[in-house]
């Protein structure tokens, strides 16, 4: 049967402790953290740092996590298969309809682009990976709002601080909230100039990794108008195969 390594266990603590602290911290002080030794924590710290995953400040000889730690963790994070499930359905989609698509999931009160596409032609709407956008001013967010189950949704609305991103942003709970029960039973999610003027945004959601996630599309508001049935198929048809191997329900 397998066993829990001590070693291992104290290791990834030593990074939890950092993380909780949030600064420089002595061998003294981080062996009070972990409950340690001082020369069991010395020669800890002192491996990781031989190893590049600590730096040491060289007067005051404190240690802290250097970007080792992080370059690892981005390199593991972009052969992730949910990321890349999601960059196959942006990449597909971008292709199918030729406007910017993107992939998104929750992140601290806002949705965050995990996968994007940006379309080809000149007049388009671009989002980055890694950005977040307001809930409330993106198809992407209500989308992702949408997909919550009641208990979450409510609490997910009493944390959110509406603000005005365009005038024509929904800056009222009641009023956003409205909207996501009209979008839910109609199966799709839109901003029309709310996030910026001129872009109108599809999205549908769903669940993977039991976690909400949405799909968009977006780009000016007049040729989404002109290829809105055509948009929404394909969101649709996306979002099916995306999740359909892979869907959790709440």
């Amino acid at each position: 049967m397998p066993s829990v390594i001590p070693a291992v266990s104290r290791t990834l603590a030593v990074f939890e402790v950092f993380a909780r602290e949030r600064r420089e911290l002595s061998n003294s002080e981080m062996a009070r953290h972990l409950s340690l030794a001082e020369s069991s924590c010395s020669d800890l710290l002192h491996t990781l740092h031989t190893l590049g995953y600590l730096n040491r400040t060289p007067r005051s000889r404190r240690f802290y996590p250097s970007a080792r730690l992080h370059q690892v963790a981005r390199q593991v994070t972009e052969n992730d298969a949910f990321l890349t499930l999601a960059r196959e359905a942006v990449d597909q989609l971008a292709e199918r309809t030729n406007e910017s698509a993107f992939f998104g999931v929750l992140d601290r009160h806002a949705a965050k682009i995990a996968a994007a596409q940006p379309s080809r032609l000149p007049l388009r709407y671009i989002l980055d990976v890694g950005e977040r956008v307001a809930l409330n001013a993106s198809a992407l967010g209500k989308a992702l709002l949408g997909a919550l189950p009641a208990p979450a949704l409510t609490a997910e609305l009493e944390q959110l601080r509406l603000r005005a991103v365009t005038s024509d942003t929904v800056v009222r709970i009641d009023t956003l909230a409205q909207q996501l029960e009209k979008s839910r039973d109609a199966g799709w999610y839109e901003t029309r100039g709310e996030g910026i003027e001129g872009v109108r945004a599809l999205a549908v959601s769903g669940w993977l990794n039991e976690q909400p996630v949405a799909l968009s599309l977006a780009g000016p508001t007049e040729r989404m108008d002109r290829n809105h049935d055509i948009y929404l198929r394909a969101l649709r048809e996306s979002s099916s195969a995306l999740l359909a191997d892979h869907e959790t329900t709440t």
